[in-house]
Formats: structure tokens, C-alpha cells, sequence
């Protein structure tokens, strides 16, 4: 019989109204997902924050996935952070964080822990000064063993964004191209955009025209690694070859934005966010930010729930902000109808929305009923906007939706 999480999962992803080959597809991504997925969450929180407008007092409700964003957050001064996920790995993760910012001595210790994330002065530091104060289920995940017998807390000795099923498949991306030799790496020796873009034309276009590149991301569970379950897939193709939305999604990424302030750049093309005091980092691990994040950590509140089913359990008018990631791509329409129900209902005097998608335009024109749409503004230009800066390049389109009245 599946575990409660993985049944929860399992209702989130698989489509039951689907084709038996789709259905397949839709519980092996179940599967995938049950572990580490994302060591960092790659949506850019610098845009999630000028969107959301974030004020002090504010109480708000997001998905949680790897964490950064949620602790990010903590930078605007919100009362409180009420983060869900449904995967029980991120859940440890979020609440791992949180107990170390609270608890290292400093921010060196801090950024060695989650920046750096590679030195056996972490697990000492884990065993000295987080360990007492984690609660139990979060301990014994990072203290049990992975699926070959490594013990997880060990991830942050060796590693941690080389781990996960995204640093799985971005180091898979990495011995590919190495076998059609092209090193990912050369990106990060670029000393300007005109540079970076040079090193685009000529060494990473063409990798997408190889056969076996075209042939291998045209199979949807090839994206598994990236997080994108096959709902998504066909959102994200919108009816081209996948190898030329990944080339030109690929393109935005080392083009669009100075590697001196892109760190997703570096973790796509470098494994890791890059050394030195200069590099960049995702707001809650910069040392300008450590005081407020290590004051404000305990103002997140990490669940093990579903979205919908946290905001059914929450006061009428309780929330300001909600932030929802591209969990959108994967519901029904039914779900949808459910969450925006919700949503409404708990949502105060200008609440604000932000959510992306695979796909360039908002989902929800069609699949919402008017009478529940015609309540939230949405932001078309703004959005487009917060799309072209969103450093990750990933998506689609980044949405913005502000409570009428």
C-alpha cells in the first residue's frame, strides 16, 4: 500500500481521466518526485519580491520546494511565512534552514552551510549546533540513507547541488555535452554578456541540432529531472520540438544577464553557486541579509500539505500574498476551481497572486469561472515584464493577479 506521502503526490500528478499510457507516465514521475528534487528552487526571488510587494506585517502563503525564495522572503519583513509542499524531502530541507539560520554561530557558518555546501565542516557544525534543535521526522531524514546508502546530511560535505533529481540531471546535461565535447563550464570564463553570447552561438546552439539530443528531449519523461511532470511537458513544447524551446530557454539564460549577477547561471553551467566574497547568491544567503533572516527564520511555518487543502483549513480574509510556482500546469480544471476558491476567500483587502507557467500566457482565462476570474486584476504588462527579468529563464510566463476592490 503507498504511504501517505506518496498518495498525496500521487493526487497531485497523475491525471486519472487519462490515457493508460499517459497514466504510466504520470505515476513514474510520481515516483521520481518523492525524493530530493530541487536543492534550489529555480524561480528568481528578486522578481518574486518587486511583484509581490511584500509588507511588513504581511502574512503569506507559498509553496516551499527547495527553500530560497521562502527564506528570501524573510528579507521584506512578513509576520509570517506559511510554506507548503507535499514532498517530504523539501519539508526537511525548509526546516533544516530554518533550524541553521536560527542556530550556526554566524554567517560564515551559514554560507559554507547552503552556499558552499561542500565541506565536512558542515556535518560537524549539522551534529554541534542544528541537530538538538530539529524536530524529529526532519533529523531522521537527513541522518537515514539515500537510495545507495549514502547518509543525506552528507550531501552538504560532498555537494548538496549535485544531489536531487535536478542535480542529477543537470550533471547527466554536463557528461553529454562532454561526450560531444562541449564543457558547460566555458560559459563561466565569459568576462562580459557580448562574450557570454559568443560562447552560446558557437559552442551550445549546435548542441541542439544533434539527433540524439532532438531524439532523447523529445521523449516526455526526459524532463522528469527538471521537475516537469507530462501535463507540463506539452505546455512547455506549445507544439515545437522540445530541443528548440530548451535551446532558446537555454539562450535567455547565458545571454540575457551578467554572469556577475545570475547565480542560476552558475548552478546551471557550474553545479554550484560561485566562490568568493562577489559571487551571487539568492538574497537569503547574502551577508547583508543574514541579521534579518536569522531574526525572522522562525516567522516560517513549514507544512507537509497541500495548498488547497492548507488554505480550506485557514480564516476567512488571513492572507496577503500567495505564491504558487508552475504547480498550476498540473491541475485539473476542477482543481483550479478549488484552489481560486480558496484563495479568494482567504485572501485580505489587495491581496496579490504570483504564479508561472511553462507556457508564456495565464492559464486561467477559460478554466476559472468568470464569476470567480472577474474578482482578481490581472497584470498583463507587469507580468510581462517580471517574465523577460526572471533570471532562472525557465518559464513561460511569470503572472501577476491583485484582488479587486
Amino acid at each position: 500500500m503507498a504511504s501517505q506521502p506518496n498518495r498525496k503526490i500521487a493526487a497531485a500528478v497523475v491525471r486519472e481521466d487519462a490515457e493508460q499510457t499517459q497514466r504510466l507516465l504520470d505515476r513514474a514521475f510520481a515516483l521520481a518526485f518523492r525524493g530530493l528534487v530541487y536543492a534550489q528552487i529555480w524561480e528568481d526571488p528578486v522578481v518574486d519580491m518587486e511583484a509581490l510587494d511584500i509588507q511588513p506585517g504581511n502574512r503569506i502563503a507559498t509553496i516551499a520546494s527547495g527553500g530560497c525564495n521562502v527564506f528570501s522572503y524573510l528579507t521584506a519583513d512578513p509576520a509570517e511565512i506559511v510554506a507548503v509542499d507535499l514532498n517530504t524531502a523539501h519539508v526537511a530541507l525548509n526546516n533544516l534552514k530554518r533550524a541553521a539560520a536560527v542556530r550556526l554561530p554566524d554567517y560564515a557558518s551559514f554560507r559554507r552551510f547552503f552556499a558552499d555546501a561542500d565541506s565536512r565542516d558542515n556535518v560537524a557544525a549539522y551534529r554541534s549546533h542544528i541537530r538538538p534543535h530539529l524536530d524529529e521526522v526532519s533529523r531522521r531524514y537527513w541522518e537515514g540513507r539515500d537510495l545507495i546508502g549514502r547518509r543525506r546530511i552528507n550531501g552538504f560535505a560532498t555537494g548538496l547541488y549535485k544531489r536531487g533529481l535536478l542535480g542529477h540531471f543537470i550533471g547527466a546535461a554536463h557528461l553529454l555535452a562532454r561526450m560531444m565535447k562541449v564543457d558547460p563550464r566555458l560559459l563561466l570564463d565569459a568576462r562580459d554578456i557580448d562574450e557570454q553570447r559568443r560562447i552560446f552561438e558557437t559552442k551550445f546552439a549546435p548542441f541542439f541540432d544533434r539527433k540524439f539530443v532532438r531524439w532523447v528531449t523529445d521523449q516526455r519523461s526526459s524532463l522528469f529531472g527538471l521537475g516537469i511532470p507530462p501535463a507540463q511537458y506539452d505546455a512547455l513544447a506549445g507544439g515545437k520540438p522540445m530541443a528548440d524551446v530548451l535551446r532558446a530557454r537555454l539562450q535567455k539564460l547565458s545571454c540575457d544577464f551578467d554572469l556577475k549577477d545570475n547565480y542560476f547561471a552558475w548552478q546551471a553551467f557550474g553545479r554550484g553557486y560561485g566562490r568568493g566574497a562577489e559571487a551571487p547568491l539568492p538574497p537569503y544567503l547574502q551577508a547583508a541579509n543574514y541579521q534579518a533572516v536569522k531574526a525572522r527564520a522562525e516567522r516560517v511555518t513549514m507544512l507537509h500539505a497541500n495548498m488547497t487543502d492548507m488554505l480550506a483549513a485557514s480564516g476567512d480574509a488571513s492572507f496577503d500574498r500567495y505564491i504558487f510556482l508552475d504547480a498550476q500546469d498540473w491541475m485539473s480544471d476542477a482543481q483550479l476551481i478549488a484552489l481560486w476558491t480558496e484563495v479568494t476567500r482567504t485572501a485580505r483587502t489587495g491581496a496579490r497572486v504570483l504564479f508561472r507557467t511553462a507556457a508564456e500566457p495565464s492559464l486561467l482565462p477559460g478554466r476559472l469561472p468568470e464569476t470567480l476570474l472577474e474578482r482578481w486584476d490581472y497584470r498583463a504588462d507587469d507580468s510581462r515584464d517580471y517574465t523577460r527579468r526572471d533570471r532562472s529563464a525557465i518559464y513561460g510566463g511569470v503572472h501577476l493577479y491583485i484582488l479587486k476592490g
